[in-house]
Formats: C-alpha cells, sequence, structure tokens
C-alpha cells in the first residue's frame, strides 16, 4: 500500500478543495493501491463524497481579509493559537500516516508559514517522503507573487524542501518561470502538466433542455459566479441587461447563485431576475457541468475550474473575472481572450450595456467552435506521482525560457 497526503490551506470558496479532490479522486482510481489522506481548512469538504481510499483531517477554517491576511472564521481565537493549532495537527498527520508523497497545493510553507515544521520534520526523518508543490497556471500578478514569494523565503523553500514543482498549465498562457523570476535552481524542478479535464458525468444536452422547457429555437445563457460569495454584482448586471434585451430575443437564462451567496443578497437578486418570465434561478446544484453542457453561452467568473470546465465542454464564455484581492483571474481570461478561447470583461468596466452586447455577439457569431488547451493534467500529474512512488522518477532537463 502507497500513501499520498495532500495538503490544501483552502480558505475561500470551493475552487481549491474541488480540484483537489478532482485530483485525488482521479490518482486514487489510477494508481493501484494508493490510499490518500487530504489535509485541509475548507468549510466545504464536507460536502463532497468521499470514496473508499481517500479520507480527511479538516483544519480549523481560516477567512482571508487581504492579499496574505487571514483571521479565524468560526473559532473565537486569535489568528496565531489558530495557526499554531493548524500545524500541530498536520505534523501528527505527516508523523503517524507516514506519507510516501506530500502533494502540498500553491503555499510552499503553508498559510502563515504552518506547513514549516511539517516540512523540516519530513525532510530529516523521512528522507523517502518525496515532496510536490502543486501550483495553478497563475497565482497572482507577477510584481505582487514575487514580491510574496521574496518576503515568505518561498524561492529557498522550493530549492531545499521539494523535489518537484507541477503546475497545472501550460507556458504558453502563463510561465511563472520567467512571470515570478524563479531562479535556475527552482526552474529545473518546475513540470508542465497542462490543465485539468474535469472528470464528470453529464446528462444528455437534450433531456436537460427539455427539463428546463426550452424550445429548439431558443438559446440559454448559463450564469454562474462560482460559490458566489463575492458573485452579487455579476449577476444583478445581468439581470440589468435583461431589463434591455430586444423584444422577441428568444433567449432563456439560468443563474446559479451559488451556495455561499448571503441569503439576502440572493433573495433580492430574486425578486429582480424571476420578473422576467425567461429566467430560472438556482442557489445550487451538484449537476453544473450537465446545465453547462446544455447552454449556448456561458456567463461567468474566471476560476480556474470553471475555466477548464468552459473548455472542456468546448463552450463560448463570457468571463467577468475576479480582480481583487489577486489579478489571478483576470490575467487568466485576458491571456485567453487574446488567444480566442474566450471572450472577457473587466468588472471595473462592466456595465448592463457592455454585457448585453457582448452576450448578443457571442450567441450571433457563427464562427466556428474556438480553440483549445492542452487538458491532460490529470494523466500527467498521475505519472509523475506514480514515478515518485515507484522510485523511478528522473528530472527532465531544463526547456530553454527567456527572461
Amino acid at each position: 500500500m502507497k500513501k499520498l497526503l495532500i495538503y490544501s490551506h483552502d480558505t475561500f470558496g470551493l475552487g481549491n478543495i474541488r480540484r483537489i479532490m478532482n485530483i485525488a479522486t482521479y490518482l486514487h482510481r489510477a494508481v493501484p493501491d494508493l490510499s490518500i489522506l487530504i489535509v485541509t481548512g475548507s468549510p466545504m469538504i464536507q460536502s463532497f463524497r468521499i470514496p473508499k481510499g481517500i479520507d480527511y483531517i479538516k483544519l480549523p477554517c481560516l477567512s482571508r481579509t487581504e492579499r496574505e491576511g487571514y483571521s479565524a472564521k468560526y473559532l473565537d481565537s486569535k489568528i496565531e493559537e489558530v495557526i499554531q493549532l493548524r500545524s500541530d495537527l498536520i505534523l501528527s498527520a505527516i508523523l503517524n500516516f507516514e506519507p510516501d508523497v506530500m502533494l502540498v497545493d500553491k503555499k510552499p510553507y503553508g498559510v502563515k508559514h504552518e506547513l514549516r515544521k511539517a516540512l523540516n520534520f519530513a525532510k530529516t526523518y523521512m528522507p523517502k517522503t518525496k515532496t510536490v508543490l502543486l501550483l495553478r497556471d497563475i497565482l497572482d500578478a507577477p510584481a505582487s507573487t514575487t514580491k510574496v514569494w521574496e518576503d515568505n523565503g518561498y524561492y529557498e523553500a522550493v530549492q531545499s524542501a521539494y523535489d518537484l514543482v507541477l503546475v497545472l498549465g501550460t507556458p504558453e498562457i502563463f510561465d511563472p518561470r520567467v512571470e515570478y523570476n524563479f531562479p535556475i535552481t527552482a526552474s529545473e524542478k518546475v513540470e508542465f502538466c497542462g490543465y485539468i479535464q474535469p472528470q464528470f458525468l453529464i446528462r444528455d444536452r437534450d433531456t436537460v433542455r427539455r427539463e428546463l422547457q426550452i424550445k429548439s429555437s431558443e438559446r440559454l445563457v448559463l450564469v454562474t459566479p462560482g460559490g458566489g460569495e463575492d458573485g452579487h454584482a455579476l449577476i444583478q448586471t445581468y439581470v440589468q441587461a435583461l431589463q434591455l434585451m430586444p423584444t422577441g430575443a428568444r433567449i432563456r437564462s439560468l443563474i446559479v447563485t451559488g451556495p455561499e451567496m448571503s441569503e439576502s443578497q440572493r433573495m433580492l437578486l430574486n425578486r429582480s431576475a424571476l420578473q422576467f418570465p425567461g429566467v430560472r434561478m438556482l442557489e445550487f446544484t451538484n449537476d453544473l457541468p450537465s446545465y453547462m453542457n446544455a447552454s449556448d453561452l456561458v456567463v461567468s467568473m474566471g476560476g480556474y475550474n470553471t475555466v477548464c470546465e468552459i473548455l472542456s465542454l468546448k463552450k463560448r464564455a463570457i468571463i467577468i473575472p475576479r480582480v481583487r484581492p489577486v489579478e489571478e483571474q483576470w490575467i487568466r481570461a485576458e491571456r485567453m481572450a487574446r488567444l480566442g478561447l474566450l471572450a472577457t470583461i473587466h468588472p471595473d468596466s462592466l456595465t448592463p450595456q457592455d454585457l448585453l452586447r457582448t452576450v448578443l455577439v457571442e450567441l450571433d457569431s457563427d464562427l466556428p467552435l474556438r480553440p483549445t488547451l492542452d487538458l491532460a493534467a490529470l494523466p500527467t500529474l498521475t505519472n509523475h506521482v506514480m514515478m515518485l512512488l515507484n522510485g523511478t522518477y528522473e528530472p527532465a532537463h531544463l526547456e530553454s525560457i527567456t527572461h
């Protein structure tokens, strides 16, 4: 039996934990006799169906207050006390589980260095345990990320504490080695996996459209802000755009507000949106990919998972990304729009008029389906993990990069 421990600090929304669960489930199916323990601060982990062979340790939740700023989400405790508790729980998990491979999501030392003690312990007393840093395609704007990495000693962490860095993206979109000024010793550990092709079962498009009572002559727009905690402005602008919709447009709308939107905001949006006969509202669905597959256009924020789902299903999309407290979503949307993969509107310039104009352009476009990206992240990541588990991994030669 091989053992994999995955650390995911995950303080905000559904994105990180959905991605981690996707990766863990794929790895468990693909790698024989693999036991996976997830250590996470996600407040949503219990809502996922956890397959046999995977379990989790729930860390006390944190709230993100600003760039690199955190507070206790539920406990009436100082942040230093909660970080110490989380750090002790992580160390205990590693000490007792004795993983063959540790997969660390995003932060080389964890939130506020809570992982540092465990990494030092593993390197000193568990030399056979391999450590992998997992980065999504984009963390934040280069200047902001570089400062955070310098201030926290993350470059040194990659060089001293990690055997491998896996990037869930492609250098054609964003190359962290260049954009974040990785030193050569860190760049040599970077492998690009491509983007994740979500592993979901989707219902037949015609079945879903019949369920929604959509006629063959009608187009369906799916509007989703992901978890919904900061999605009110996007949906409100879309509802205002509906007031300007040309008569006879034959456009139907399905709006999924997200489980983390406040009840007061959801009620206000329901009252304003449901005055339009072609609108249906859902708070949450675990079948969002099926609705996305049934749609003709997706209007959404620009989280990694959502964009991967859109690309996987080859859907036309308008991305209105989150730009604060980090610019990750805007950079992703802008780079992909430049390649013709999707359309995007910066939220600071979002108006009902512009949104409606872009919706109509996308729905009426007769251009062929847009190109897609490398979506082989899951099998590529699995190959790397299997080689580490089997002791057969050999670092690839560093590809030439231009600084």
